[in-house]
C-alpha cells in the first residue's frame, strides 16, 4: 500500500511546480524580466499628446525592442509631456538626430515609441532629449476631422 505522506508530498510538488510555471509563464508573456537591470542610459523626448502610452511601454528601433518607458511627466512651462525611457546599454549607438514617433500596434494594441535614426555622426548619451518627436494619433480627432470635412462639403454644394 502507498503511504500517504508520500502522496501529500507528490502532490506539493506538483502544485509548486505548476505555481513556479505559471509565475514563468506570466514574465514570458508581460515581457517585465527584460530591461530590469540598470545597464543602459536614459534618454527623454517631449511630446504635444502622448494618447494611452504608459509607463513600462515598449521603446523599438527598427521594430525590435530596445528600451522601456520609465516614466511620463507633464511640464506647464511648455504644456507638453516628457517622456523618459531607459534604452539598453549595448544599443548606444542611435545618432543625435534621431527621432521618437508613438504608435499604436495594430488597430486596438498598446502604444508603442518607435525610434528611427537620423544620420548624424555623433550619438546619443545618457541624459540626452530627442528634439524630433511625432506626437500620439488619437482616433477621435481624426474621425472628428473627417465628419466636419465631409459636412462642410456638403454645405457648399
Amino acid at each position: 500500500m502507498i503511504n500517504v505522506k508520500m502522496v501529500e508530498i507528490t502532490v506539493g510538488v506538483f502544485i509548486a511546480a505548476g505555481i513556479a510555471a505559471l509565475f514563468m509563464l506570466a514574465m514570458k508573456v508581460s515581457n517585465l524580466s527584460a530591461f530590469t537591470g540598470q545597464d543602459g542610459y536614459e534618454l527623454s523626448a517631449h511630446f504635444d499628446n502622448i494618447g494611452g502610452l504608459k509607463k513600462l511601454s515598449p521603446v523599438n528601433a527598427g521594430g525590435v525592442r530596445i528600451g522601456r518607458v520609465t516614466s511620463i511627466d507633464y511640464d506647464q512651462a511648455t504644456y507638453e509631456a516628457i517622456v523618459k525611457m531607459h534604452i539598453g546599454a549595448q544599443y548606444d549607438r542611435l545618432p543625435t538626430d534621431t527621432s521618437a514617433s508613438i504608435f499604436t500596434s495594430g488597430l486596438l494594441g498598446e502604444q508603442y515609441i518607435s525610434l528611427e535614426p537620423g544620420g548624424d555622426d555623433a550619438y546619443l548619451k545618457s541624459g540626452d532629449q530627442i528634439k524630433l518627436t511625432q506626437s500620439a494619433i488619437v482616433m477621435e480627432q481624426v474621425i472628428g476631422q473627417f465628419l466636419f470635412s465631409k459636412a462642410s462639403e456638403s454645405t457648399s454644394k
